[in-house]
């Protein structure tokens, strides 16, 4: 899915990033589960794209998440959010690129 957001970095050294500014986001969730759902699902599409796009897109990500807000950071907190979620990959430009995987031994899928 695509996501239009800004958001700023907090930074320890001198970034241009750190000054607000926009993205493009795409994203890509990454479920699994042993058995599919009455429906024959693993997770309905829709009730992701409503966890991540209807929350995120055209929002200041510094206001809407608990962090700083990386593109790392931002994979894991989808991870984190969406059921059956073991793996997202997060684009903030062409080329720049963030995975993040659920360790399995720490509760993963």
């Amino acid at each position: 899915m695509e996501v239009s957001a800004c958001h700023q970095l907090h930074l320890p050294y001198p970034s241009k990033c750190s000054k607000i500014h926009g993205h493009n986001w795409i994203i890509t969730v990454y479920c699994k589960s042993e058995e599919l759902n009455q429906e024959g699902m693993v997770c309905d599409f829709k009730h992701i794209k409503d966890l991540i796009h209807g929350y995120l897109d055209h929002g200041n990500l510094n206001e809407l998440l608990d962090c700083n807000p990386t593109a790392e950071n931002i994979a894991k907190w989808i991870v984190d959010r969406v059921p059956n979620c073991y793996k997202a990959m997060v684009q903030e430009s062409e080329g720049n690129i963030a995975l993040y995987v659920k360790d399995e031994k720490d509760g993963g899928l």
